[in-house]
């Protein structure tokens, strides 16, 4: 059987492949290759500008070829390493072997081969490689797909502000909102979430075997290779990596901003949940409906259905990239000793994760521009709500020292229904001033919504 959208065992690559272009290139084998060689040529031409007699600078013409490899790696390149390491059994000494290989009939390059990977171990690629990896992840695809949220969201904090809204605490009536402000709240949660998810520091070691620059000094003692691997990894691209330096570490990087990381995206995807479980909800009140499309079907056997398929795509998807990150952010910073394996394959996964949480928040920006206002519906449940009234009208009793003001209002309200001319007779009864009588006799559940339009526009 042969691989493809259909046959694919995961459905990113299968059902939702299209939709997930961005993150394939960046988070994909290929792209770690693409990485894996960029290191690679960083140190190469790093260790021709160190000074050492053994191997000079390299020429204007030497240099633009090398960063010509990582500009113009393809998929085919990919394929070449792969062939390699058939033979190798090992996918970081097929990179070492294929850059070699590119080599041939330059004998400036050729001469000084065997600097490619010098001192290295494979961790010090490989972490530099994920880190680069993840950079991108989070640059071009995670934070991009939030912001995307973010704005729509914003834009609808401003167009509803003033719409009211029923609240329900815990699934029951209570003090009425207003549609945008309740988007607002979602836009301040997810703005901090973004900032915690930027704010991560990308980090790098090459360090060597055991973290302590056992080969390095070996070849030469007296060279300060702790602040020449900080320049290569600090400088940034095409000539270093633009990472962060991580001075401590055993064969592997601690990995612990990676946990860090992508506890932060889970943050952001716990908010996300969230927001699709109550947009569920409100569409089941019919708060809001759903833009048609033509052709769609909504049930096999009940015409009139339209489902908040989108809300319910990016929950599910929403959990599975978190089920994935928390089991990533647990585990990769636990090694046994200097070095064990488990981390390899686990880390192999990222992409996995962010392609659930990218492929959510697409379904979840598709299900908000869906979305339309629906005024009448909330109007009605709102005049079918009277009862929230009784949280004003008991403040104003206390405010002039009725006794037993909240006591008198639960007598009368709770678990009743209560009507406007109800609420207009004890009102009416109140011994509080004339003017706070008016005030009172002139709100309605609507009206009665406190800052909620100022602080949606806030945003």
């Amino acid at each position: 059987m042969s691989l493809s959208t259909i046959t694919a065992l995961s459905p990113l690559d299968g059902r939702y492949a299209p939709k997930l272009a961005a993150l394939r290139p960046i988070m994909s084998e290929h792209g770690y290759m693409h990485r894996r060689v960029q290191v690679e040529v960083a140190w190469f031409i790093a260790l021709s500008d160190a000074g050492f007699a053994e191997f000079k600078p390299l020429t204007t013409g030497a240099r633009a070829y090398l960063l010509g490899l990582i500009k113009n790696f393809s998929e085919a390149d990919s394929a070449a390493i792969k062939e390699i390491e058939k033979t190798t059994n090992h996918d970081v000494k097929a990179v070492e072997y294929w850059i070699k290989s590119k080599f041939e009939a330059r004998p400036e390059l050729e001469k000084a081969s065997e600097f490619v990977h010098f001192a290295c171990t494979s961790e010090d690629i490989n972490n530099t490689s994920h880190a680069l990896q993840l950079r991108s992840g989070r640059d071009q695809v995670v934070l991009p797909g939030l912001d995307r949220i973010v704005l729509k969201l914003r834009e609808m904090s401003h167009a509803f502000a003033d719409v009211p809204m029923l609240s329900r605490t815990h699934g029951q009536t209570a003090s009425p909102t207003t549609v945008g402000k309740e988007m607002a709240n979602v836009v301040m949660r997810l703005q901090t979430a973004c900032e915690k998810i930027a704010s991560v520091k990308i980090m790098g070691k090459m360090n060597g075997a055991v973290g302590n620059y056992n080969a390095h000094l070996s070849a030469w003692p007296d060279f300060d290779w702790e602040a020449f691997s900080k320049k290569v990894i600090e400088t940034p691209e095409p000539l270093g990596l633009g990472l962060t330096f991580q001075p401590y570490s055993i064969q592997i990087e601690p990995h612990d901003y990676m946990a860090e990381l992508f506890d932060a995206v889970a943050r952001a995807n716990t908010i996300l949940i969230d927001l699709s479980r109550d947009i569920w909800g409100y569409v089941s009140l019919g708060y809001f409906k759903q833009r048609l499309k033509a052709g769609e079907i909504g049930s096999s056997t009940m015409p009139h259905k339209v489902n908040p398929i989108d809300f319910e795509n990016a929950e599910g998807n929403l959990g599975l990239a978190n089920a994935l990150l928390k089991h990533l952010s647990e585990k990769l910073p636990v090694s046994r000793w200097q070095r064990d394996l488990t981390d390899s394959t686990v880390l192999r996964n990222m992409g996995v994760a962010l392609g659930y949480a990218a492929l959510a928040y697409t379904s979840l920006l598709t299900g908000l521009n869906k979305l339309e206002i629906n005024e009448e519906a909330l109007a009605a449940d709102l005049d079918a709500s009277w009862e929230v009234l009784a949280e004003p009208i008991q403040t104003v009793m206390r405010r002039f020292g009725v006794q037993g003001a909240y006591e008198k209002l639960k007598e009368v309200t709770r678990g009743k229904t209560v009507t406007a001319e109800a609420l207009h007779g004890l009102i009416q009864s109140l011994e509080i001033p004339q003017a706070e009588k008016d005030r009172l006799l002139a709100m309605t559940p609507g009206s009665y919504v406190g800052k909620a339009a100022e602080l949606a526009r806030r945003v």
